[in-house]
């Protein structure tokens, strides 16, 4: 008899996002007409200009080991983006760059919670929030928004759930799953919240450059010297330049707690890859024109997912400012039989639409946002429209 593996590692759950992919991929490799709305990916290619940085770092011979926190030219890059589009400033020993915005969000976490500590995680919350909370020993405490509050936690909700336990709070904004946006007031409330009970704030910010209809994105960093120091900072250029699968994300905070997170890294994964890395930088420093074609073409397809899909009987659901989701509420079914099945919960109607209506998308309960479907529309019109058309007659004939 083997003696068992670690108690923590066994209570992890896989990521529901990857799993509902992971089964869409399948059905599609079997050949079956499937259309799938779960993964978190932009679908264009990362631009060409990055792709070249890339190559001549390859041709150039950059492919030795970095400093496990990254490279300083890459670092100095990140300065001048947070900067300019965030309106914060930093300095480079103030960066740590990772393999990912999800990998720094959990250096984070093992660097500032200790067994047992208490972190409040403002939901609906992207699923792995918690996991790795759990992974670092801490305790998530999970605080939801409403519906009817546009799903964004109030600073009253916030101060009640803090207690002497509480280490660190989780915000992200522009959201995932609900795409949206805390407004300067909101954060402020919220921040004030933090500095007089003195916590730390993961702030989430890698959705920061698609945000919609002209909408201010504030910073959580920018609202004061004391919130900044207070605030782990996390961004990346996954989302914003098509770079998912680069796997290159950076946080900033302030030096003890970048030093530590540096330290970490130094003895689990190092840095990224190099040449990633040299991609990156033309992500951060050159031209941004990319991101604002991106950006438009988000927009347009939201107007239209977001049209389309409160014309639909039964579902409703909230435009949102940013990112590239939206939460369709699907409550209306609950308890109603679909096809000889009984609908639970949100995850039975997303298992269902997969199997009878062929169309992937993420069921939210594991975003503590029980009775809705989270469906991304990083992807092309006609897949959008395929999607509603199955979504119209999956209801329709049930």
């Amino acid at each position: 008899m083997l003696k068992p593996i670690s108690k923590i590692a066994s209570q992890v759950q896989a990521s529901t996002t990857l799993a509902i992919d992971a089964m869409y991929k399948q059905m599609k490799a079997r050949g079956e007409d499937v259309v799938g709305f779960g993964a978190g990916e932009p679908d264009f290619p990362t631009p060409e200009r990055i792709k070249a940085a890339g190559i001549a770092a390859i041709m150039g011979d950059h492919t030795r080991y970095t400093p496990a926190s990254g490279l300083p030219s890459l670092k100095e890059a990140a300065c001048l983006r947070l900067k300019l589009d965030c309106g914060v400033e930093y300095t480079p020993d103030q960066i740590v760059v990772a393999s990912g915005a999800k990998h720094n969000v959990y250096i984070a976490l093992m660097t500032l919670c200790n067994p047992g500590d208490e972190v409040v995680i403002l939901a609906p919350y992207w699923v792995s929030y918690s996991e790795m909370v759990q992974q670092a020993g801490a305790v998530p405490v999970i605080v939801a928004a409403t519906e009817a509050q546009q799903f964004k936690v109030s600073a009253a909700q916030l101060e009640a759930a803090i207690t002497e336990n509480t280490k660190v709070v989780m915000l992200n904004s522009p959201s995932n799953p609900t795409g949206m946006v805390y407004s300067r007031e909101e954060l402020q409330a919220i921040a004030d919240v933090c500095v007089r009970r003195n916590v730390y704030v993961i702030a989430d910010e890698i959705y920061c450059n698609l945000i919609y209809d002209d909408l201010e994105f504030v910073s959580f960093a920018s609202l004061g010297e004391d919130v900044k120091e207070r605030t782990i900072l996390i961004n990346g250029v996954s989302k914003s330049y098509a770079m998912t699968g680069w796997r290159v994300g950076y946080a900033a905070a302030n030096k003890q707690i970048a030093k530590v997170m540096g330290n970490y890294l130094s003895h689990s994964t190092s840095a990224p890859s190099t040449v990633s890395q040299y991609a990156a930088i033309e992500a951060l420093t050159g031209t941004q024109e990319d991101i604002n074609a991106m950006r438009l073409e988000f927009q347009e397809r939201r107007d239209h997912l977001v049209e389309r899909m409160n014309r639909i009987e039964g579902v409703s659901c909230l435009r949102p400012q940013g990112a590239f989701y939206v939460m369709m509420n699907m409550e209306s079914f609950i308890g109603k039989e679909m096809y000889g099945q009984m609908i639970h919960d949100d995850v039975d109607f997303a298992k269902l639409f997969l199997e009878k209506g062929k169309v992937a998308t993420v069921p939210c309960s594991s975003f503590a946002a029980p009775g809705y479907i989270r469906w991304s529309y990083a992807t092309s019109m006609r897949e959008i429209d395929k999607g509603l058309d199955r979504l119209e007659q999956f209801i329709k004939n049930a």
